[in-house]
């Protein structure tokens, strides 16, 4: 069993190597068009009667969900294992006193940090300046202070008229290019608010031709940008399956968006890359930027150490497994231009705009990177660490390390 692999010292490498941005030049600014502009979601829920307590077998997601509730009357000096599983925002009242060892204020701030020492890279100018990455998403609050300078387009298909902006959307443009807690805060964002079906009287009923149509349309607008701002990556917290309706139109839409060079990063990453990754979970106050603070998702981790990790992979039929972050994430609430939220467990849904705001950064420094070339240097130079639990040794790898993933990309 290998010992802990430790992240190497970034800024060592990036210092002694002369390590500069490729991507130095000025750029061709790019207008933006928006013209539609959701109103703030309003997730007030007045005063919680009492607080939920966190069950480690459920498989709900938001047990301990306090996002928008008047906690200020409850007693929660003896709470502190239920609120470390806590989901919460900026509109969270929290009573006087807390249990110790929990503090909202910090949690939050730690969970704004993308991890894994990117800030090292935004430290050297590194941050996706003239890259452009195409989100499509939930409707968007597009004036939020995380993204908003950085929005060049903003529309929606097939989405209700008059809908507020959604959780989702802010989220993962916040993950994506958020200025304080994004991968590639100088990105350009170019954004669709996409309805993948139609509720109906027996539920949701998807329809892929509709992303379909927003794929194409990315593509459209591409072809009228300047080539030093062109898109790069489109970001799709969403998968599609055989038999779903729209599902030859969404393969064909993500195969001519690869013919154009650009990388479609989805929940179907697998079926139309061969790519496999995983979510990273995170105790709240550990150090996101050690890879030992890092363990496996919490919707996984159970399967994870009954299974070793290498059935997973022999299921699914695949050598190597990218673990990027996903739990414990601060990100741009819907609920106002300067509110945050912080979800103690995530879902691939916060993985996958990780993974485009890192190959944004890998496209400026060198921009004729393709998706084969950065997913094999990302494998090659991701860490691998040995968790010790239930008395036993689990090898967990490999976990994405961004300054080297980068400079590896730089001196190819």
């Amino acid at each position: 069993m290998r010992k802990l692999a430790l992240i190497l010292a970034a800024a060592f490498f990036l210092s002694s190597c002369g390590f500069n941005p490729a991507s130095t030049k000025e750029h061709t600014e790019v207008e933006s068009n928006i013209t539609i502009y959701p109103a703030e979601a309003d997730f007030l829920r007045g005063e919680l009667s009492s607080l939920p307590a966190y069950n480690p077998d459920s498989t709900d997601g938001w047990q301990v969900d306090l996002r928008g509730y008047d906690l200020s009357s409850l007693n929660l000096e003896d709470r502190l294992y239920d609120l470390q599983y806590a989901d919460f925002d900026s509109k969270t009242v929290w009573p006087e006193t807390l249990p110790k060892g929990f503090s909202p204020d910090k949690i939050m701030k730690i969970g704004k940090s993308p991890g894994l020492n990117i800030d090292k890279l935004h430290k050297k100018g590194i941050k996706g300046k003239g890259v452009a990455i195409a989100i499509l998403d939930q409707v968007l609050l597009v004036d939020h202070a995380e993204y908003k300078d950085n929005l060049k387009l903003y529309e929606e298909i097939n989405c209700p008229p008059g809908i507020k902006a959604q959780m989702h959307g802010s989220a993962v443009a916040s993950i994506a290019v958020g200025k304080t807690v994004g991968v590639a805060p100088d990105a350009d964002l170019y954004y669709i608010a996409v309805q993948n079906g139609m509720y109906k009287a027996d539920g949701f009923e998807y329809d892929f031709t509709w992303l379909a149509q927003a794929i194409n349309r990315i593509l459209d607008v591409n072809e009228t940008l300047p080539k030093d701002r062109k898109i790069r990556v489109i970001s799709n917290s969403v998968g599609w399956s055989e038999g779903q309706k729209g599902y030859s139109e969404v393969t064909a839409a993500v195969e001519e968006a690869k013919k154009q060079g650009i990388f479609v990063v989805s929940s179907s990453l697998v079926k139309t890359y061969g790519y496999y990754f995983h979510g990273l979970g995170r105790d709240p106050l550990s150090d996101p930027n050690k890879a030992s603070s890092y363990e496996p998702g919490s919707w996984w981790a159970k399967s994870f150490y009954e299974t070793k990790f290498d059935m997973i992979k022999e299921r699914l039929d695949i050598d190597d497994i990218l673990l990027v972050p996903m739990d414990s994430r601060t990100t741009a609430s819907p609920t106002g231009k300067d509110d945050y939220v912080f979800y103690r467990q995530g879902g691939w849904s916060w993985s996958i705009p990780y993974i485009a705001g890192l190959y944004a950064l890998a496209c400026q420094v060198k921009p004729d990177v393709n998706p084969d070339i950065f997913w094999t240097e990302a494998l090659r130079t991701g860490k691998t660490i040995t968790i010790e639990k239930n008395n036993a040794e689990y090898e967990f790898g490999k976990i994405v390390s961004p300054p080297d993933l980068i400079y590896s990309l730089r001196n190819k």
